[in-house]
């Protein structure tokens, strides 16, 4: 009889143990769903005082309604370093994207952006995006073309992600953002981070002052009241939180201001100068680093770095990715490995980060922000923090500083 008794306590502490269980994981569940959403589109390129040179009645309506910024891009002020810089908070020397175009010693292999197997390959990718953080705090997260999301990270990818395609159109990505947030809750991500090309295409081959550069500003406006629109009809509008941004800005250069690297250093010095104009890492090979150093050092409008001199400021040269020296131009000065292409004016990006024509934009709104509000300019590795505190996300080890930000948040 004891026995029998002891049996039955048992299966009914297991079967309430079970229950409580289930009810834990139902908790969590509406947990999620009650968070936030967060939207984040980046503008390549989108300077800070673009929407100063044209008409942009959408930018001016966020203005209105949320927060206006402008933000400083860490160095170098390339594409993909400063993408992931703002997915994880981190400069590009501790993330470890150093240049759009870079040699990994480890592996003894080049990553390129035009690689697929290198931009889809987790391996190349420290710290923690904002994806990665998300979901593994059971907030789903999409992603359509921003920088790392294509590789698995950490055992973790966005629960829907694309593969880049450079030409899908503008407003089909804004569809695809607004269907993914009509999905059922129980699929339906509240972090979406999306991308498109412009303004920086048009600000490479015309220039940032051009009137090609003001008509694909307003064309971009364009985009952003088509998706504000979209946005407003969906049934949890109120709840979504939208976060405009750049990777970086743009400098008008012309071909009289050029320099190239390969008319002072001679190729049996070095093993490769990889990156891309005004920004490159050298590579010396052994007994050559007196002689780069020599050849370099007193060019004009050129900055020659290593990592006993590089400024504290620019968080830089201590990736072994970063090579032996970092070669980088004066602003609006052309900077080249090999010969001078021929070109007679266009714009360019890379450089030093405290030159303010490579600030990049900042609009936001949506429940979590405050109306109306001009944010002094602060760094883009911030933005990560930001997101993580709207998500109610513990964030993952990182550069940024909350403080610098939070009062944009009411």
């Amino acid at each position: 009889m004891n026995k029998l008794f002891t049996l039955l306590l048992l299966t009914l502490i297991g079967f309430s143990a079970c229950n409580k269980n289930t009810d834990k994981k139902d908790d969590d569940k509406q947990s999620v769903t009650d968070i936030p959403y967060v939207i984040m589109l980046s503008m390549d390129g989108f300077r800070w005082d673009y929407t100063d040179k044209t008409s942009t009645p959408n930018f001016d309506k966020i203005e209105q309604i949320g927060v206006k910024s402008r933000i400083q891009a860490s160095f170098p002020t390339k594409t993909f370093p400063n993408h992931y810089s703002i997915a994880t908070g981190l400069y590009p020397d501790h993330h470890g994207i150093v240049n759009n175009t870079f040699w990994d010693p480890q592996r003894g292999v080049l990553y390129k952006i035009s690689d697929r197997s290198k931009v889809e390959d987790g391996y190349f990718y420290g710290g923690e995006p904002i994806w990665v953080t998300a979901e593994k705090q059971n907030v789903r997260s999409a992603s359509y073309f921003w920088v790392g999301s294509e590789a698995e990270i950490d055992g973790y990818r966005p629960s829907i992600w694309k593969r880049y395609e450079h030409n899908f159109p503008f407003y089909q990505r804004a569809d695809s953002v607004i269907a993914w947030l009509q999905l059922p809750k129980e699929k339906r991500p509240h972090l979406i981070t999306w991308y498109v090309s412009q303004p920086d295409s048009y600000g490479h081959k015309y220039g940032p002052y051009s009137q090609e550069i003001r008509d694909t500003v307003s064309g971009l406006d364009k985009l952003l009241g088509y998706f504000m629109d979209k946005l407003a009809s969906l049934d949890i509008a109120k709840n979504v939180n939208v976060i405009i941004t750049s990777d970086h800005g743009m400098e008008a250069i012309v071909h009289e201001r050029s320099i190239s690297l390969s008319d002072y250093v001679k190729s049996s010095w070095v093993n490769g100068m990889n990156g891309g104009n005004p920004t490159y890492n050298i590579w010396v090979k052994d007994g050559f680093k007196d002689s780069v150093r020599l050849a370099l050092n007193n060019i004009p409008h050129l900055h020659l770095y290593d990592k006993n001199n590089v400024p504290a400021r620019l968080h830089y040269m201590t990736n072994e990715r970063c090579g032996d020296f970092v070669a980088t131009a004066d602003s609006s000065w052309a900077l080249f490995s090999g010969n001078i292409p021929n070109f007679t004016v266009g714009g360019t990006h890379g450089y030093d980060n405290n030159i303010t024509s490579m600030d990049a934009t900042f609009y936001a709104y949506g429940p979590a922000f405050k109306v109306n509000y001009r944010q002094e300019k602060f760094r883009n590795i911030d933005i990560y923090e930001l997101i993580c505190t709207i998500l109610k996300l513990e964030p993952g080890t990182n550069d940024g500083d909350l403080e610098k930000v939070k009062s944009m948040l009411k």
